[in-house]
């Protein structure tokens, strides 16, 4: 992503995190809502965040795993693989990837999804950069 979208995001931190503890509170008191998981380093930092819950797209109703964030410091530790697991376990899923990442897309097909050949733009936010859909049976 451009310099911009880390320096706008580096200075929304501290209200992006206040939302997001405020959604964890709601969602908790939610059944059938989405859920987030957040992983914290040894020091109590917060290192990691997987959301999944029931489908957003219409034709795709089944179960969706919305986003997993990790920093760059904890790639390769299983981290991520832990997340997953924990956020989705083994069912039928679909989640949406940016272009341009092989990272992720080879971790989410070692994890069994694959492309549906679904493409769209993400939002102005995301500098409106390519993304594409992958799912699992």
């Amino acid at each position: 992503m451009p310099r911009e979208f880390h320096e706008h995001y580096d200075a929304e931190l501290p209200t992006l995190i206040e939302r997001r503890r405020g959604l964890l509170e709601d969602a908790a008191g939610t059944p059938g809502g989405a859920r987030s998981w957040l992983a914290f380093d040894a020091d109590g930092v917060p290192v990691a965040i997987a959301t999944s819950g029931p489908g957003r797209d219409a034709d795709r109703p089944d179960f969706e795993l919305h986003h997993i964030y990790t920093l760059n410091r904890t790639h390769g530790s299983g981290l991520g693989q832990r997340l997953i697991t924990t956020a989705i376990g083994e069912k039928p899923a679909y989640l949406w990837i940016l272009e341009g990442n092989p990272r992720a897309e080879r971790f989410y097909a070692r994890n069994g999804f694959i492309p549906d050949g679904t493409t769209m733009l993400c939002g102005p936010t995301w500098h409106l950069r390519p993304m594409f859909r992958m799912h699992r049976q």
